[in-house]
C-alpha cells in the first residue's frame, strides 16, 4: 500500500439516500465524481426507501466503473475504499456498504466508514489546485440539508462539535413542504429557490420562529405558511397561482433570515478563523448570497463548496476518507450501516 498521502488513491461511494455516487481521489484532489440521480421518486413527491435501494443496486456497478474510467485509474491502483456508513436510509446505505466491503476484501485494501454529515463539511477541504484556498481552522459551519440543520464547530479536521441543531423540521424539509402545498414538483426546495428569484421577498411576512439558544425550530414557520395560504385561498381561490413567486420569495427570506441570525449569535460566542456553508440547501441562491455578505460584514473569510459538492456526492466522502486514512481510522468487515449515525 502506498503510504505517501498525496499519492494515495481512494475510491469513495455514497448511497445514503437517492443518489448513487462514486468518486476517485488522489490525495485531496478529485479525479472524478460521478452521480446518478433517481427520477423514479418524482411521481411520489418524495423518496421511497425501497425504490431507492433497488435503484442503488442497479446503479452502483456502472457508476463505480465510470468513476474509475474518468479518473484513468485501474481498480488495482486503489489504496483504500471509503463509503458512507450513515446517517441515511438503511436499505440505501446497505447497498453501498456491502459493495465497499466486498471490494475491500477482494483488493485487500483498507475499508473506511464515513459519517455523511461530517463529509458535507469536509467538502471544503477538497483542493482543486495548488493555489486553491481552503478554510483555516477553527471553522464554524452551517450545515443545511434535507434532514439536518446544524451549527458545527470544527477545531481540527474531523474533530467537530455540534453547537446547535434543529429540534424538529430541518430547513430543507421546510422548503420541501412549502413546495408541496404550493403545487410544485419534487424535489421541491430547488423549485422554491428558482421561483423566488423572480418574486418580491417583502410582499408577505411570516411568523418569526422562537429563539432557543443556538438551536433551530422550523415547525412554527411551516405552520405559519400553511395558515397563511388557507386564509388567503378562502378570500381568493386563485391566490397561489397569482402570488406563487412572491410567496416563494418571502418564505425563502424568512428561512434565510432565521438561519443566519442564529449563526451570527454563534460567531459572537465562538471566535473562529473561517465560516463555511455546507449541505444540499447550501445550493440555495439567496442563502449563498447572504452568507457571503455576513462573512464580509464580520470580516471573516467565508467558504461555500462548488455546486457539485453541495448535494450528496462521493467526492465529499472521499476527502473525509482520505483524512481518516492518514490517521488509520479504518473499519473492518464487521462494519454495518448506521442510519442514525452520530459523532
Amino acid at each position: 500500500m502506498n503510504q505517501n498521502a498525496s499519492e494515495a488513491i481512494l475510491l469513495a461511494i455514497e448511497s445514503s439516500c437517492d443518489e448513487t455516487s462514486a468518486a476517485v481521489l488522489r490525495g485531496d484532489v478529485v479525479l472524478s465524481n460521478v452521480i446518478a440521480t433517481q427520477a423514479v421518486h418524482q411521481q411520489y413527491g418524495g423518496v421511497v426507501p425501497e425504490l431507492a435501494s433497488r435503484a442503488h443496486q442497479s446503479n452502483i456497478v456502472p457508476v463505480v466503473h465510470e468513476a474509475l474510467t474518468k479518473a484513468g485509474v485501474s481498480i488495482r491502483d486503489l489504496t483504500a475504499i471509503g463509503v458512507t456508513q450513515g446517517p441515511g436510509l438503511m436499505g440505501s446505505l446497505h447497498v453501498g456498504v456491502s459493495f465497499a466491503k466486498s471490494l475491500s476484501l477482494a483488493l485487500q485494501v483498507p475499508l473506511i466508514g464515513v459519517n455523511h454529515m461530517q463529509a458535507h463539511i469536509m467538502a471544503h477541504f477538497i483542493r482543486q489546485s495548488e493555489a486553491f484556498e481552503i478554510p483555516k481552522l477553527p471553522l464554524l459551519c452551517l450545515t443545511v440539508s434535507g434532514g439536518h440543520t446544524q451549527l458545527v464547530l470544527v477545531d481540527e479536521h474531523l474533530q467537530m462539535k455540534i453547537i446547535g441543531s434543529t429540534i424538529d423540521d430541518a430547513a430543507g424539509e421546510a422548503f420541501d413542504k412549502a413546495a408541496k402545498v404550493l403545487g410544485l414538483p419534487y424535489p421541491g426546495g430547488p423549485q422554491v429557490d428558482a421561483l423566488a428569484e423572480s418574486g418580491d421577498p417583502t410582499r408577505f411576512v411570516f411568523a418569526k420562529p422562537k429563539r432557543n439558544g443556538l438551536n433551530y425550530s422550523f415547525s412554527g414557520l411551516k405552520t405559519s405558511l400553511l395558515y397563511f395560504l388557507r386564509d388567503e385561498i378562502k378570500k381568493d381561490a386563485g391566490f397561489i397561482e397569482k402570488e406563487r413567486i412572491h410567496v416563494c420569495a418571502s418564505y425563502r427570506k424568512a428561512i434565510v433570515d432565521y438561519l443566519l441570525i442564529v449563526m451570527r449569535d454563534a460567531i459572537h460566542q465562538y471566535p473562529v478563523q473561517s465560516l463555511a456553508l455546507a449541505g444540499g440547501v447550501s445550493a440555495n441562491k439567496e442563502l449563498r448570497r447572504r452568507f457571503l455578505a455576513l462573512g464580509e460584514e464580520m470580516a471573516i473569510p467565508s467558504f461555500i463548496p462548488d455546486f457539485e459538492y453541495c448535494t450528496d456526492n462521493a467526492a465529499m466522502i472521499g476527502i473525509a476518507a482520505w483524512y481518516q486514512w492518514q490517521k488509520k481510522e479504518w473499519a473492518d468487515l464487521s462494519m454495518t450501516p448506521q442510519p442514525a449515525l452520530k459523532w
